[in-house]
């Protein structure tokens, strides 16, 4: 096992024992959004914009940003909780759902990779 593989694996871990820990927090709850899911995906695409912006070392990105951003958010989680929201016929949650987690996640990486690359 490399050391690289050592990195993400650890990373990895963390990251998903963490996503669990704020699911947990914020469930998913029938006809409402899956806050959970889109708060972990927010903070996950601020801190790997920050992360990348800040020129970090190797080891560190890939502890970071492969491991523990990589296991934090969830693609396909989201994509789970939208199907469940169309399948209770919950078309106005489910395309909000989608909308904010997308419009917010794109200019969240982006704040994130600006602070990162300033500090």
């Amino acid at each position: 096992m490399t050391l690289s593989i050592l990195w993400v694996a650890i990373g990895g871990f963390l990251g998903a024992v963490a996503r669990y820990a704020v699911s947990r927090r914020i469930p998913f709850r029938k006809g409402r959004l899956p806050w959970g899911t889109f708060t972990v995906n927010g903070m996950g695409s601020l801190c790997l914009g920050w992360i990348i912006g800040s020129a970090a070392p190797p080891n560190f990105l890939l502890f970071a940003g492969t491991g523990f951003m990589g296991s934090f958010t969830t693609f396909s989680t989201l994509n789970r909780e939208a199907i469940l929201l169309k399948q209770e016929n919950e078309w106005t949650p489910m395309l909000l759902y989608l909308g904010i987690t997308y419009g917010a996640g794109i200019p969240l990486a982006w704040l994130g990779y600006w602070a990162g690359s300033t500090g």
